[in-house]
């Protein structure tokens, strides 16, 4: 399941939640079971980025086989017209200008797998910070509901509030 929705699941039980002050009151099952869910959506997350870096390896090694390849070729190519030296010069030539192009277009293929890689696994991050946000926020609000059954002579003008706390 996508962790995002899950997250989405998560606002929206706290959402429609029991307001008690600053505070929510909310079913501590559907929370115990969004956070499990999320347990087990983020190794998927980060299979996914794992996919995603094998990826950009398999297209780094193809982009050097290409490099090698056209590298070959070109040394093949100018040993083939090495017998007048006004070929043999031309070829020399070709297979520089081979060369520098299959570099450059590994070095392209490999910039935008790179840029791809860090693309993908910058959301993820920015995907889990989120989630970790929500979670903290949620285990917050539970330890301050523990904490008022443990001491039900506090009111709600003697709790804290701070700016998380609110929607």
């Amino acid at each position: 399941m996508d962790i995002l929705h899950l997250v989405d699941r998560l606002e929206e039980t706290i959402k429609v939640s029991k307001r008690m002050g600053n505070m929510r009151l909310v079913d501590e099952r559907l929370i115990w079971s969004l956070l499990d869910q999320m347990r087990i959506s983020i190794p998927d997350e980060v299979r996914r980025a794992e996919r995603v870096v094998r990826e950009k390896e398999r297209t780094i090694a193809q982009a050097k086989e290409e490099g090698a390849r056209v590298v070959e070729l070109a040394r093949r190519e100018a040993a083939e017209l090495t017998a007048e030296h006004n070929i043999a010069k031309a070829a020399e030539e070709r297979a520089a200008a081979i060369r520098d192009q299959g570099a450059r277009d590994a070095a392209q293929v490999r910039s935008g797998a790179d840029s791809y890689a860090f693309d993908v696994l910058c959301n993820l991050e920015q995907e889990m910070r989120r989630a970790l946000t929500v979670i903290e926020n949620g285990i917050r609000a539970i330890q301050v509901e523990r904490e008022q059954r443990q001491n039900p002579t506090d009111t709600p003008s003697q709790l804290p509030i701070s700016d998380s706390d609110t929607p």
